[in-house]
């Protein structure tokens, strides 16, 4: 089974991901938070960052692009491939209402006319790889049958599909249905996204789909960053030293690139959002954690929240 890592916006940038790489299971993929086609020349400073190589070693990473004109979109393959990239991915999945109001993301499959002629040009003018993250319609299911002949037109590298509609958001279940029409019918690589934070979640998506090769693992890596690794072991417990070292690199490198402790702490809190399901029992730290205003005190608590030597989930 391949794994990939999914981009979740102002969370996996090249720190979050840097930690990850050096301390669990590489990914066999790493994507980018979606970048926005605009005119400047060159990258913002926060985008170059993300995108820098020496920033990146060791890692395969495919920077993700949100957009839902061509021009915008070809311009800025064209700025990655100086930075010596090969494959970007198209955001068709983002749920955002932001991100929707403008036709991009889940936004943009409503327009299905308009997105085949995107497609057309981008595939016909692009010299890169070009592979698609996907949700399965804005309103409904039914909607997954014409985007599917769409797909099937052009040569994705590859359609990962988190099989809920925009209106969905996170809400309620992933549509297997509908990943299974996928499996069915796709005539390009199809990798699997939604849900999965468990052992016990892969294993059910593995029982169903047994064909299937690839899987994308967002929030379910964000909450235990070890669940590669438990999938494959089939072990219960957490290591947390491992989780400590991975904590500490990210904390130290946010130390490096924030000016002040507010920022510092803003990037651990939300960070904590995620980590703190590891740890259903320590409410009072936790707490701790989301309260602290100063890095001195910050660091007394996760002292004592990772004291033990395993983590059992």
């Amino acid at each position: 089974m391949k794994y990939y890592l999914a981009p979740l916006e102002g969370i996996t940038t090249y720190i979050y991901r840097r930690a990850y790489h050096a301390h669990y299971r590489a990914m066999d993929k790493y994507f980018t938070p979606f970048l926005v086609p605009h005119t400047k020349k060159d990258f913002n400073t926060r985008e170059k960052n993300d995108i820098l190589p020496e920033h990146n070693q060791g890692m395969y990473l495919v920077p993700q692009i949100l957009a839902n004109d061509a021009e915008g979109f070809l311009n800025t393959v064209e700025k990655l491939k100086a930075y010596g990239y090969g494959e970007v991915n198209l955001n068709l999945g983002c749920p955002s209402k932001t991100v929707v109001s403008k036709g991009r993301g889940s936004g943009f499959l409503y327009y299905t006319d308009e997105l085949d002629r995107f497609l057309d040009e981008i595939y016909t003018k692009a010299d890169i790889k070009i592979s698609v993250k996907t949700r399965i319609g804005k309103y409904g299911a039914d909607e997954w049958g014409k985007l599917l002949e769409i797909y099937n037109q052009y040569p994705l590298e590859e359609l990962i599909v988190h099989p809920r509609i925009q209106q969905q958001f996170y809400k309620g279940k992933p549509d297997l249905d509908a990943f299974e029409d996928a499996m069915r019918e796709c005539r390009c690589p199809l990798c699997y996204n939604g849900d999965i934070y468990t052992v016990e979640d892969m294993n059910k998506i593995k029982e169903r789909f047994t064909g299937l090769s690839c899987v994308m693992l967002g929030r379910g890596i964000l909450r235990n960053p070890e669940l590669t690794e438990l999938i494959g072991s089939g072990e219960d417990r957490v290591d947390a030293r491992k989780l400590r070292a991975f904590h500490d690199q990210i904390y130290e490198d946010y130390q490096e690139v924030s000016c002040g402790d507010k920022n510092v702490l803003f990037k651990m809190k939300e960070l904590w959002c995620y980590l703190g399901m590891l740890f259903p029992d320590q409410e009072k730290l936790l707490k701790k954690i989301r309260k602290a205003e100063k890095l001195d005190r910050y660091e007394s608590v996760v002292d004592e929240l990772l004291g033990h030597a395993n983590i059992r989930i």
